[in-house]
């Protein structure tokens, strides 16, 4: 026998990947699919709440609906779209985003139109259950897939590229929508965005996409020394049967202790920006600059976002995710103890900054510690759990302000809520090494 049979194989990365030189394609297809990606996220604004929110006066006129009833049937609608996350997940796992990215966008356009024909209470409960479910849900969830199957080593700073898109949407879908309504009413509203998801995303992603690298014969962040001869087929029936790892995964307490994270971003990121006029003015923060702190927010989230990702692929998951925490908490003890209006402008800043490295770490973590393989599934149980949490994240502050006439209550719960989760995550260990990423020593 020769030596060279005697020699031992590459190691494996988490993703079960060879190493190979990072000799770069020509132009390498996963960033057209993260430009896919960042179009998806830019339409799933029909089933967003900053989107929604300028069809919600039209709407409760127009259909003679208290402003209760309205609430109930998004809540209800954000609770379903929720439930449905694992199994769209599983989905994804399943079937690929080139399969189901279009059909996707195909049902979220119909349910667009099925919208400007609500008539009544019943209606619109199906109506938001529908484009909440396929927009805020599958669509963010698809995208994430999509751009964690063509890259390894710089995953968080395209996975933060692709977030992009929805930092643009923000900015300009309500801007669209009150123009829109205020001509042409609210029916004709939702007609233009159904086209406009057909348009931007249906066509797209029926041409362009490709489920990963391996179909191309290419590997992750187009690092190959030569075309694979036997890419990684997309056919489910030659992968792992999800359920075993899935089974091994819940577990697995470094999975539950991860949880912690988007949980606690969920429930205390929502309650502080949904009583943030009335819990800043409290503390002598004019409305005007409360609305204005919101924008504040959102443009360093929007700003340092490839500044994360770039973090994302250089160090440690578990650190990022633990600053994260610890801004949530110095975020809540800033309002607690604010001396003057003026130090808001810091809490907006430091909500902003954990809001980017959620969107970047928080999506990239879960592959590094489980691979590629079921990401679908195990992300859409982390974004199910922030969804839960963000529908009780509104109750802590309300509580504590109508049985005690102050927020402090509800603020201790918010500091102490991530400051668990940041303990938590600081006791999980490393993942597998991965490529391009600084370990400690």
């Amino acid at each position: 026998m020769s030596s060279a049979s005697k020699l031992p194989p590459p190691s494996l990365t988490v993703d079960g990947e060879s190493p190979q030189t990072h000799r770069r394609q020509p132009y390498f297809p996963g960033w057209t699919m993260v430009g896919v990606a960042a179009a998806a996220q830019f339409m799933s604004a029909p089933g967003q709440s900053y989107s929604v929110a300028a069809f919600k006066q039209p709407m409760e006129t127009a259909l003679s609906l208290s402003e209760t009833n309205y609430s109930l049937a998004y809540a209800f609608a954000t609770v379903v779209s929720g439930a449905l996350l694992p199994f769209v997940g599983r989905m994804i796992d399943r079937y690929g985003a080139r399969l189901m990215l279009p059909t996707i966008s195909l049902l979220l356009g119909f349910a667009c139109i099925g919208m400007s024909y609500v008539s009544g209470l019943p209606s619109l409960y199906l109506g938001f259950s529908c484009v909440r479910s396929l927009g805020q849900g599958a669509l963010t969830l698809v995208a994430a897939w999509l751009v964690g199957e063509w890259f390894a080593r710089r995953r968080g700073f395209a996975t933060a590229m692709s977030g992009l898109g929805g930092s643009f949407s923000v900015m300009l879908v309500p801007l669209l929508n009150v123009f829109v309504i205020s001509n042409f009413g609210w029916r004709t509203g939702w007609l233009v965005l159904a086209g406009a998801v057909w348009c931007c995303l249906l066509l797209p992603s029926l041409f362009l996409v490709r489920n990963r690298p391996e179909d191309l014969g290419l590997l992750p962040d187009g690092d190959s020394s030569e075309p694979l001869s036997d890419p990684q087929p997309s056919d489910p029936a030659a992968q792992q049967k999800p359920t075993r790892k899935i089974q091994t995964v819940l577990l697995d307490p470094t999975f539950w202790k991860l949880l912690s994270v988007p949980a606690s971003s969920g429930m205390v990121g929502t309650g502080l920006i949904f009583h943030a006029v009335s819990l800043l003015g409290s503390r002598g923060v004019p409305a005007g600059w409360a609305v204005a702190l919101i924008s504040v927010q959102a443009t360093v989230g929007t700003c340092v976002a490839l500044l994360a990702g770039w973090l994302t692929d250089r160090y440690p998951a578990r650190y990022l995710l633990v600053t994260a925490m610890l801004l949530l908490t110095s975020a809540s003890t800033t309002i607690l103890m604010l001396p003057t209006p003026w130090v808001a402008l810091l809490y907006a800043v430091m909500l902003g900054l954990h809001g980017s490295i959620l969107r970047s770490t928080g999506m990239v973590v879960w592959m590094d510690y489980y691979g590629r393989q079921n990401q679908g599934t195990i992300r859409g149980i982390a974004m199910a759990v922030m969804i839960f949490a963000a529908a009780a994240g509104p109750l802590p502050l309300a509580l504590s302000n109508d049985m005690f006439q102050t927020y402090n209550l509800g603020l201790y719960l918010f500091i102490t809520v991530p400051l668990l989760a940041a303990a938590l995550v600081w006791t999980v260990g490393p993942p597998k090494m991965q490529p391009g990423k600084m370990q400690p020593g």
